[in-house]
């Protein structure tokens, strides 16, 4: 499932995130990628550990992280740190695959999602699409301001060269309650209907009781937490 999210509506926001990446520190991205996608990643990544990566980081991360419908779609157990990558001056990344783990130790974690929160407009730069390669299945993305594109780990991906200004995005991976993609698929339908059935019964209605306990049933049989 690729799925698109608005996760920053707001202008305001938008305008300070904007301002905010005017600070940041940037460094040859290739330092932050695997071996085998190390050779095909030319782009820039900004440095999150001093102050204004730490600010950046913390101001975006609940953006993220909160958002109810990543929540539901992706049931997150735990979030990679956010990476700010730049992609300009014909810059790109070729086709890969994440790596199946990352991190260390104790923060060592499975990556079940990706995703990509676009921060300026697409009318900003040429090029610079998000390819992603599902099953029978090719999509560009060139998302608005504030988008977040959810898309699986396993999928090879690419970023398109961007020929003419500079593409800028927040980027990380998601390890999942629910480690198979159908189950998550399921259960994200199951709380949009959720979602929909609230508009119109009450709360404590036999049907919307019954929806209530078949989720929780559901994520009692397949959560891994």
């Amino acid at each position: 499932m690729i799925l698109s999210i608005s996760a920053i509506d707001n202008e305001e926001t938008l305008g300070e995130l904007s301002e905010a990446l005017q600070r940041l520190t940037w460094r040859d991205g290739r330092a932050t990628a695997g071996a085998t996608a190390r050779s095909v990643k030319r782009n820039e990544q900004a440095v999150m550990t001093d102050a204004a990566g730490k600010a950046l980081r913390e101001r975006l991360t609940p953006i993220i992280a909160d958002n109810p419908v990543l929540k539901a779609a992706a049931r997150p157990r735990r979030f990679s740190p956010l990476m700010v990558s730049r992609t300009q001056d014909a810059g790109h990344y070729g086709a890969h695959v994440d790596n199946a783990m990352m991190g260390k130790g104790d923060q060592q974690m499975r990556t079940d999602l990706s995703f990509t929160l676009f921060l300026t407009d697409p009318e900003t730069y040429e090029g610079g699409e998000l390819v992603v390669h599902a099953a029978g299945m090719t999509q560009a993305i060139k998302g608005q301001a504030g988008e977040l594109v959810l898309y699986p780990s396993a999928s090879i991906h690419e970023v398109r060269p961007v020929t003419q200004g500079a593409r800028i995005v927040c980027v990380g991976w998601i390890e999942s309650l629910i480690r198979d993609p159908a189950q998550r698929e399921m259960l994200f339908d199951l709380e949009n209907l959720r979602v929909s059935l609230r508009a119109s019964l009450s709360a404590g209605s036999p049907e919307l009781l019954t929806l209530d306990k078949s989720i929780a049933n559901l994520l009692r049989m397949w959560g891994e937490p």
